[in-house]
Formats: structure tokens, sequence, C-alpha cells
């Protein structure tokens, strides 16, 4: 890191380590102008004014990283277990792993542009070799319209095209306004502020916002969302993205059809012709495919590339070219949403035919105008979708460009969209078959069920001094302790976007701590007092926000000692003992893998399980209540599980009250 960055940013960098890894996206008040309806606004300090001078990722101390996994394998580990564990751990410190680490720093040293885990994680994500589908890509679904009219699925459709064309001007227009965490918006987040600091050069800019308690975020993510696909490839998927590309690509039972949503001098096509095509396209009667090629999307990754290959041998490489360049995916849904628990199965995988999963995103429009975001993972993280998502929700609901009573467009929509017919031989058929074969047997094993526990939430547990986040986290532990009776390896996503080309740190929540605490509140209540179990609690929310900021400080442990493993793989060196020790193994089968967001424009957000006797957990602490929306393969019983942790928040609550556990 910078000799600049000072102690003193240091330690208002770790002030904020509690939002920034939540990703919550405070979207400020800005003024819209009818004269620039092109745009969503228009920043006056530009979109990458800090990229340049954003601090370095730094790669930690090797010994910091050896004592924080030793910390967090204590909980899972009997003794015996530990002391190998610890043994092994120092071996690799004072051998092996010296000579990997000050590799890595060096190579860190000679790559200033970027952070000594980018390319890493880029390659794990695009390496890997199962289907994007459950095991890769998530979901944000939007909350609904305030106006229930605009809920209307071609309304909501149409406005959501626009405003995404509109974000997508912005940003490229170097207009959208930075990415900026404000720890004291008073002074940060004004007119006057941004006038002085548009002026401070690029290469000192972060220094300028840091003067003020302000922290811009990396950006370097956003260029990927738009025009952007993962394309598959023998071993290795590739990202490509063609700004080009003027057209929007719609799926509707299984159908493609694209037309152009940026017209020649690169300005928003009239809403009302939008508005015509999307109409056109969801009255169209042309049946469901019988081989739908989207669902090749959802393969195994080696296979896709196998069969992208034939198809573009059959003549379709300029119809994937089409859709690979397209501004994104719009996935208009014919059924209407029952209840959260549909929402979460049709925006996290859908029927399989209607979606092209390899998007860099795609925004799903449900008949009832439910709708969320479904992205690909590879080419970025949760912060930059968030971002997206939060401005459309705002321009969408606040200033729609179409309305119930707009007037409707003269336009022959026969004439600009086209429908993409696909040349597919036996062999194609065969493979899409099996494709929706292989699809239908993964997701049926999924159950998702969601909890709203109404008894307390942020407001209370500050008034009681602790982190919302701990106390959630602290839940899970207890109630899985609850019903499986054992402390498991446990991961919570913390975004690393203070840093230049940061991606994501890990913290691990389950401790010593929560070990001590979980046991006491669900084994022992009764032999414990008021006292004792209030001092566990804040000793559990201590260390978790300890955690929380060393980790948003890009000083976990994770990712350097898998950026070290990378390393000795790309040398071609046998691993130490430490990466095959079984006790490696454990903590990184993460059985509870959990990701927490809030937002004025989200609703519920989703991903499956990452291993197949693990649980998926999405949630959120809001004023009043906590909602967790979890997933499970048959292995666990997600019913059970909520059910646990939703005693386990009883619990806890019933203590700051003051009253004695029944």
């Amino acid at each position: 890191m910078s000799k600049l960055l000072s102690l003193k940013s240091i330690s208002c960098i770790e002030k904020c380590g509690s939002l920034i890894h939540a990703r919550a996206v405070t979207i400020s008040g800005r003024k819209y102008s009818s004269q620039h309806s092109e745009y969503l606004h228009r920043s006056v300090v530009p979109s990458m004014h800090y990229q340049k001078s954003l601090p370095r990722l730094p790669v930690p101390k090797l010994e910091d990283t050896i004592r924080r996994y030793l910390a967090a394998q204590r909980p899972l580990l009997d003794d015996d277990q530990f002391r190998n564990t610890e043994k092994i751990a120092e071996d690799f410190k004072n051998g092996v792993g010296k000579q990997l680490n000050e590799e890595l720093v060096a190579q860190d040293k000679n790559n200033k542009h970027t952070s000594y885990i980018s390319a890493p994680w880029f390659d794990m994500y695009l390496s890997a070799r199962d289907s994007v589908v459950l095991n890769y890509n998530p979901f944000m679904s939007f909350n609904p319209d305030p106006k229930p009219e605009y809920n209307d699925q071609l309304i909501r459709a149409t406005n959501m095209v626009c405003s995404a064309v509109r974000f997508m001007k912005t940003l490229r227009a170097g207009v959208l306004e930075p990415e900026v965490f404000h720890l004291n918006p008073a002074k940060s987040d004004t007119d006057q502020f941004k006038k002085f600091i548009r002026w401070v050069p690029s290469s000192l800019s972060w220094y300028g916002a840091y003067m003020v308690n302000a922290y811009p975020l990396d950006m370097s993510q956003y260029f990927r969302l738009f025009n952007s696909t993962r394309l598959p490839k023998q071993g290795r998927d590739e990202l490509f993205t063609d700004e080009k590309g003027r057209h929007l690509l719609v799926m509707r039972k299984g159908n493609l059809y694209v037309f152009d949503i940026v017209d020649r001098d690169g300005n928003l096509v009239k809403p009302a012709e939008i508005h015509s095509h999307l109409k056109y396209i969801l009255s169209d009667e042309t049946p469901v495919p019988s081989s739908p090629i989207g669902v090749l999307t959802s393969e195994n990754r080696n296979v896709w590339a196998s069969l992208r290959e034939k198809l573009i041998a059959n003549g379709n490489g300029g119809l994937l070219q089409t859709v690979d360049s397209a501004l994104f995916c719009l996935c208009l849904d014919d059924e209407a949403m029952k209840d959260h628990i549909h929402i979460s199965h049709n925006m996290l995988h859908g029927d399989g035919c209607n979606r092209w999963y390899d998007k860099s995103f795609s925004i799903i429009v449900a008949k009832d105008g439910n709708a969320a975001i479904n992205f690909e993972h590879s080419w970025g993280d949760g912060v930059a979708v968030l971002r997206f998502q939060n401005e459309i929700f705002k321009d969408t609901t606040e200033k729609p460009i179409v309305n119930p009573g707009s007037a409707r467009a003269t336009v022959d929509s026969t004439l600009a969209v086209q429908r993409l017919h696909f040349n597919l031989d036996d062999e194609l058929k065969s493979g899409i078959q099996k494709a929706k074969e292989n699809f239908d047997a993964a997701v049926s094993k999924l159950t998702i069920d969601a909890m709203e526990f109404k008894k307390g939430g942020k407001e209370q547990l500050k008034k009681s001094k602790l982190s919302p986040d701990a106390i959630a986290q602290l839940a899970f532990q207890m109630g899985f302790l609850r019903q499986y009776g054992r402390t498991v390896a446990t991961y919570e996503s913390c975004s690393t976007a203070a840093f230049k080309h940061g991606r994501t740190e890990t913290i691990r929540p389950a401790t010593i701590h929560t070990k001590r605490c979980s046991h006491a509140f669900v084994h022992e209540p009764g032999k414990h007092s008021m006292e004792e179990l209030k001092a566990m609690l804040n000793e559990c929310s201590k260390y978790h926000g300890q955690l929380t900021k060393e980790a948003a400080m890009g000083q976990g442990f994770d990712r350097h000692l898998f950026a070290m493993r990378y390393l000795a793989n790309l040398k071609g060196q046998p691993l130490h003992s430490l990466y095959t020790d079984p006790a490696y193994s454990s903590i990184n089968h993460n059985i509870l893998s959990t990701s927490t967001l809030t937002s004025p424009a989200v609703g519920l957000g989703g991903f499956a399980p990452v291993v197949p006797d693990g649980f998926g957990v999405g949630y959120g602490v809001h004023d009043d209540w906590i909602g967790c929306n979890v997933s499970t393969y048959p292995a666990r019983n997600v019913h059970e599980f909520l059910q646990c942790v939703h005693k386990s928040l009883e619990d806890i609550f019933t203590v700051l009250e003051g009253k004695p556990l029944s």
C-alpha cells in the first residue's frame, strides 16, 4: 500500500469496513433535468476520477495470515487435530510459505496497475467447469414499483430497458457519479466539495476524498456490465465485450429476439418504439421451440464449449455473435409469481429455456411485473450490479419514461424485431435435450425457504451496542448447532472494493466466541446468568466486528493462502502439506455460505449452496426485523434450519430484554 496511506486513513477505512462488506450502496439525492433525458444525471466529478489513485490491495504479512487461519480453524477441530494443523501451518510459515510469499510480494510490486488477487480470481471463475446455474449465478429481485399500475409487465420492462440504456450512456460518457462511501456526507457529498475535487489531479484525488472521510470504490468492473458475455471454451472460458452492439436480446418462451435500443448516433431509441417492440414480442404466438437453445448455457462448460463449436460449424456463428454482443438480456416470463419462494426459484434458475445465463446480467420480468437481475459472476461482484440495480429502481420509480397512458408509436415492429432462427442438426438437438435433462435433475434437488423474524432488528441491536451483522451470523451458528450439534465451516462474503481491482475477502463467522456462546444458549441456558449471556453476546459482536474490518481492509487469510497456492501450481511445484491437510479441505468446504445486502431497491437476494451438504444463506438485517432466504439440497433440512435460526434469534432478543430463557 502506498506510504501516503497513513494510519489515520487506514483507521477511517476500518470504520467503514462493515458498510463496505454489506455492499449497500446509498443513492444520494441527484438532480434530474429533462434536457439530459439521455442520462440519469451529470456528475460534476468524472466517473473514473478516483481510479488512478485508489490504494492498492495489500498482501497481508505471512505471520498474520497463519495466525488468522489457525484462529478460524480452532472452533472446527478437536485438540489433536488442531495440534497437527498448527504444526503443519508453522512449518509452512517458516519454509515454503515464506518463499511463496516473497515471490507473491515481488510479483505484486511489478504489477502496480492491479491487485495480487485479480488475475487468480478471474482464472478461478473462468476455469471452473461446473454449470454457472446454481453454482455461480446469484439473483437479486427488485422491490415492486410503489405505483401498482407501473408493475404491468410491458410497462415495467420498457421502463427498465430505457433506464438501463440511460445508465449505460451516463457511465460511458463519464458522468455517472463515482462510487463513494461517505462517512461524513455533510462534508463530502456536497456540491462545494465536488466542485473542488474535480480539479484535483486523478493521481491525487483519492487522498483529497479521504481528507473529508469519503472512500471512493474501485469501478474497474463496470465496463463489463454491458455488451458482455462469458464464452464457453475448452478448459477455460473467455470474457467477451463488444461495445459496438446497439441491440437488446429478448427471450420469451425460449425464443430469442433482437432489436436496436440505441440508434446510430448512440442515443436511446424512442421509448414508445421500445414499448411497441416489446408488446409485439409479448403477443407473438410462436410456440416454445422443441429444442430451446438457451438451455445450453446451463451445461457443464466443456460440454457447452463443444456444442458451441458445432453450432458455429452449422452456420450459426453470426447469430451467436449477435447474442454475445447484445447490451444485455431481457427475459419475459409467461407465469405470475405465487410467493417469495416462487420468485426465488424463478429468478435463480427458472426453467432453463428462457435464459441466457452467460450474459453479464439479465433482467427478468415475470407476467405480474415481478422483476430481478440474475448475473454471471466471473466478471464482477455485487457492488457493480447493486449500484446498477439501485439506479434502475430509482429511475423507473421516480422518473418513469413510459406510463399506462403514454402515446403509442406508429412503428412496424415486424421489421424492427428479428427472431433468431438457429440451424440445428440431430447432434445439436440431442445435446439440447441432454442439457435440459441435466438442468431439470439439478434444480429438482434444490429447496428454498424463507423466514422473517419480526421481534427485533437493527435498531434494538444498536441500542444494545451490538453489531447487527454479528448477531445474524451468531443466530446461524446457534441454529446449526441446535439442528446438527456441531460447528462447521462458514463463509461470509466481504467486498474489498475500497482497493484498486479488489474483489472479495472471506469473513469467518464461526469463531471460538460464537461456539462458546452458542453452546451456552443451546445446551446450558440455565447455567449462565443474564449478565454472563450478555457478555458472551458482546464478545461475539466485538470479535466479528474485528474480523469484518480486517476483511474489508484485505487482511483476511483466505485470499492470501489462495494466491500462494495458485502461484505454486503455476510454477508446477508440489503443494505443501498445509494445502493437503484435511483441515484445510474442511474449512474450505463451506457448509454455511452467507451473504448480506440491504437496499431500498432489493426485495430478495439468493444463491444456491456452494457444497452438496450446505446451505446458501441470503439475509438482511432491517430496522425492526431480520429476513433470511435460504437454499439447500436433500442432505439438509432447510425448514428445520430456519426454525432453529428463528428460535436462536428469539433467545438472543429475550436475553437483551432482560428476560430469562424458557
